[in-house]
């Protein structure tokens, strides 16, 4: 159903379109849970969550089965419509209640200090604006709440960081719905403001050739809390 603006019954452009890579994405996705290890990292992505928890960029839900009982609500933005259908139709089998609604990382449509945790998970790679978005995870997140984060990004040695670059500056953005490959998770979190947690570089796939895609981490951040 494509969403209207209020009072003027004039369709609403989603924020995000990329129809045919968000139907490979869906594909390609289900295979990684088995084939890459996806579904163990995201077992420890979300290990001990509790409390209201908003997924950012949820993609196509398969987060959703994996949220611990003690989570009492999850809020999932995904921008893109093809994959807010899939994430809807996950969020039934989900085991918590979970709601997915349409918006943008860089303005989340909930109020301020309204969750305990916040979770990205391959998203910091395709916001268009890594630190607004950052800025909207700290407003939304009460103090002292956990960011925890699975992202790719920059890796390698001097050869693989000029690759990264090269796609980004040429092909990859438009072929993977704005994905950049050199982007620098951790420093955008500390440059944010947030406090960085524990946190360990995985390497996808584990074992198998480094492709530009391969280096990431996994971890947690904290927003600050009061004094």
């Amino acid at each position: 159903m494509r969403l209207m603006s209020a009072g003027t019954g004039t369709p609403v452009r989603d924020p995000v379109h990329h129809p045919l890579f968000a139907r490979f994405y869906a594909r390609c996705s289900v295979t990684a849970e088995t084939g890459l290890g996806m579904a163990g990292i995201r077992e420890r992505l979300l290990c001990g969550l509790s409390g209201r928890v908003i997924e950012i960029g949820a993609g196509n839900g398969l987060n959703f089965t994996r949220y611990p009982g003690a989570v009492a609500e999850v809020v999932a933005i995904e921008p893109e419509r093809t994959l807010r259908r899939l994430a809807a139709e996950a969020a039934v089998r989900a085991g918590v209640p979970v709601d997915v609604v349409p918006g943008a990382a860089e303005a989340l449509p909930v109020k301020s200090e309204a969750f305990d945790a916040a979770v990205c998970s391959l998203v910091l790679c395709s916001v268009r604006d890594v630190r607004r978005s950052l800025a909207e995870v700290r407003r939304v997140l009460r103090p002292g709440g956990e960011l925890r984060f699975f992202e790719h990004g920059a890796g390698g040695g001097p050869a693989m960081r000029f690759t990264q670059r090269a796609l980004d500056r040429t092909v990859w953005p438009l072929l993977s719905g704005n994905c950049h490959l050199s982007r620098e998770p951790v420093a955008e979190l500390r440059a944010a403001g947030f406090e960085l947690g524990p946190y360990r570089r995985v390497f996808l796939p584990e074992n198998g050739p480094r492709l530009p895609s391969s280096y990431c981490v996994l971890g947690v951040a904290r927003t600050p809390a009061e004094p």
